[in-house]
């Protein structure tokens, strides 16, 4: 029998997810916490680098905490909690920076994009506009997933750097102190195909830089006008059409059981369903998949709901664990 994994997810707090993020990250994460020791965090002092409004970030963190356990996410199974609330990533943020390089955070993608982008606008310096949240943005997501001893960290294929930067910062620690105390090395776990890029209701795939997203839990009437402004052509209700082409069948085979999703593939190719009818039939889906959870989602979000008794419960547990990491990394570099 294999030995059971440590998952760890790192979840951004940039306001309410969209159905994108559920197809892409938070389904497969509730699916991976039935079979393995799962992590899941609320990225706030990663968010610090670009949201200086504390209000928002306050209702971000909570809207996104909300938003996960409405779609199932079982706190008892896994632990589920504030980045801010564990102060020994802070710490070890500090200690692996005695241990990285420079010149390898001069090539890490984010920071790279944002001196081309000044050079790209005739900007004489090319760190305007850089804080160093940005630049050492590496360095406390290492200190995020060794202080947990992750050995898995799901993310997208354009995080790749950020797993090769842990393990190559988690290496060189390994290699000054790895007679007191070596960092296990984690691993990415990358998503296979296209099937997490959802188009958004532009057609290019759903993001919240393209503002084409469908928030998960918009009200009904909000989510229906939202699902019409999908851009159709005007080929006549009778003519055939290819379903493969069309935005709104492709999110309606993300959400429809095989049947409905063939039903509509037929009527669509042989003729005799028109797109605002199959915009309906999506709306109808989505409506179903997500209105319940919409109704646990605003109980959350209440004040003086559990949801702020579930994140402190998760932030004791997971402190405990990073507490003995912590422990073992200060006995190994000489801090009592």
């Amino acid at each position: 029998m294999a030995a059971t994994k440590t998952y760890l997810t790192g979840i951004q707090t940039s306001g309410m997810p969209h159905l994108g993020n559920y197809v892409g990250a938070i389904k497969p994460a509730l699916e991976a916490a039935e079979s393995n020791d799962t992590l899941y965090f609320l990225a706030d002092y990663h968010a610090l680098d670009s949201v200086k409004d504390p209000e928002k970030l306050r209702h971000d963190v909570r809207s996104v905490a909300a938003t996960w356990l409405a779609c199932g996410l079982d706190p008892e199974r896994t632990l589920l909690y504030r980045q801010s609330a564990i102060p020994e990533v802070f710490e070890l943020a500090t200690i692996l920076s005695s241990v990285t390089a420079k010149g390898l955070m001069n090539r890490a993608h984010a920071y790279k994009a944002a001196r081309d982008r000044n050079a790209e606008a005739g900007v004489e310096d090319l760190d305007a506009g850089v804080n160093m949240g940005l630049f050492n943005y590496p360095v406390l997501m290492a200190a995020d997933i060794l202080v947990m001893a992750a050995d898995v960290v799901p993310v997208g294929r354009d995080q790749r750097q950020h797993i090769e930067y842990t393990a190559d910062i988690a290496g060189s620690f390994n290699h000054i102190y790895g007679s007191s105390y070596a960092f296990p090395i984690p691993q990415g776990a990358y998503p296979e195909g296209e099937g997490s890029m959802l188009p958004g209701i532009d057609g290019r795939k759903m993001s919240k830089s393209y503002d084409n997203h469908i928030p998960l839990f918009l009200p009904a009437g909000r989510l229906k006008k939202l699902v019409r402004r999908i851009p159709t052509d005007s080929t006549p209700v009778e003519a055939p059409k290819d379903p493969d082409s069309s935005a709104v069948f492709q999110l309606l085979s993300h959400f429809a059981d095989e049947e409905r999703t063939a039903a509509a593939r037929k009527r669509l190719e042989q003729g005799g369903m028109g797109w605002g009818e199959l915009k309906n039939e999506l709306f109808e889906v989505l409506d179903a998949t997500f209105g319940p959870m919409r109704e646990r989602y605003d109980a959350l979000m209440e004040p003086g709901s559990e949801l702020d008794g579930i994140l402190a419960d998760g932030a004791a547990r997971a402190r405990e664990r990073a507490r003995a990491t912590l422990a073992r990394v200060r006995s190994a570099i000489g801090i009592a």
